[in-house]
């Protein structure tokens, strides 16, 4: 539904004008209402929108910190750019990146933010308006926003029990699995919340799966197996937004696989490393490092050789040769910030998208 904000004729009464269509009266013909606002209740609702962009694009737009206006505003969106594709508007403040709150982060931080991000970014936005009004009635914006959007990524190890948990489905559908978790059984320990939703086996989507299907590839994961789930609150979330799930905007903390954060100071003998340009084990080309000198700030800050680089000063290096990377890492003279993931986190990653 469209929706203008009009000043009424009686004192400060906000006369909001909807455009909402109606089955009824067809595209054509939309249906006008007019109801009278008196209490900021005709404010605009946060909208969320998946960014998803090649290497060598950008999401086509930029993020602005300005002289009295509030946020951080979404400006310059580029015509026919992704964010102009999805529905960004200018003027927009942003509200949260990939389910965290930013409204009251640092500029710089937020920027970085969706830098790493890659790829794929999921952003929610409030209009420009909506934003100042809720600011001057001393709104908690936060509150305007869901507590928690992400699915879960579990990675399950089967003991003598099986993996802890069973599976049911609406007779005769396919893709539709809910799972039962056994309390303290190898699911309930990989995180896996009770009565939640499968979406994902082992990085492959379930929506075509018949019961049988899913039972056979379980069985042929052998003792462990990667589980993307959302619970119910967060599966409707994205249905009703018409947003696709993916494994790129899940919770991985409890994942046995992490990336890590190294901060190297140099050192009189610099920071005691290599970086080379080679074949990825999971596809593609990737930065490595090696020669890692041993007492220097590299291996200090807990740098090991064949740690593939995901991000410098952070921000994600996806799409770089080698020249930009190194470009990247001596930007600052005398210090740097690595993201790194070793070959096993490496692989896992990439298998389950």
């Amino acid at each position: 539904a469209a929706m203008k904000q009009t000043k009424g004729l009686e004192g400060d009464k906000m006369s909001i004008i909807k455009f909402e269509f109606n089955p009824k009266v067809g595209i054509d013909n939309p249906a006008l209402t007019l109801t009278e606002d008196t209490d900021g209740e005709g404010m605009g609702e946060p909208r969320f929108y998946f960014l998803t962009k090649e290497s060598t694009e950008t999401f086509g737009f930029c993020l602005h910190e300005e002289l009295g206006c509030q946020g951080h505003v979404i400006r310059q969106i580029e015509l026919g750019g992704v964010a102009q594709r999805r529905g960004l508007q200018d003027g927009d403040r942003l509200l949260q990146v990939n389910g965290h709150f930013v409204d009251h982060m640092d500029h710089l931080r937020v920027v970085q933010k969706i830098k790493a991000s890659g790829n794929q970014v999921l952003l929610a936005v409030l209009d420009g308006d909506s934003y100042e009004a809720a600011k001057s009635l001393g709104r908690d914006l936060s509150q305007m926003l869901p507590d928690d959007i992400r699915p879960r990524l579990c990675h399950v190890t089967r003991d003598k029990s099986g993996f802890g948990f069973s599976v049911s489905c609406p007779e005769g559908t396919k893709g539709t699995f809910q799972l039962s978790v056994l309390q303290d059984g190898p699911a309930d320990r990989a995180g896996v919340p009770p009565g939640c939703w499968l979406l994902e086996l082992n990085g492959d989507s379930v929506k075509s799966y018949s019961h049988t299907q899913l039972t056979r590839k379980l069985k042929q994961s052998g003792n462990k197996v990667t589980l993307l789930v959302a619970s119910s609150a967060v599966e409707e979330f994205y249905r009703l937004r018409g947003l696709r799930v993916t494994a790129a905007l899940a919770d991985t903390s409890r994942l046995p696989f992490k990336v890590r954060e190294l901060h190297l100071v140099k050192g009189p003998a610099g920071y005691g490393f290599l970086l080379k340009e080679d074949d990825c084990s999971s596809g593609g080309v990737g930065q490595f490092l090696w020669d890692v000198d041993v007492g220097l700030p590299a291996e200090q800050a807990g740098m090991k050789e064949g740690d593939r680089v995901l991000a410098v000063n952070g921000e994600s290096i996806e799409g770089l040769d080698h020249e930009q990377t190194v470009h990247r890492i001596r930007a600052r003279e005398d210090q740097v910030t690595l993201l790194v993931i070793d070959p096993a986190g490496d692989e896992f990653f990439h298998s389950v998208g």
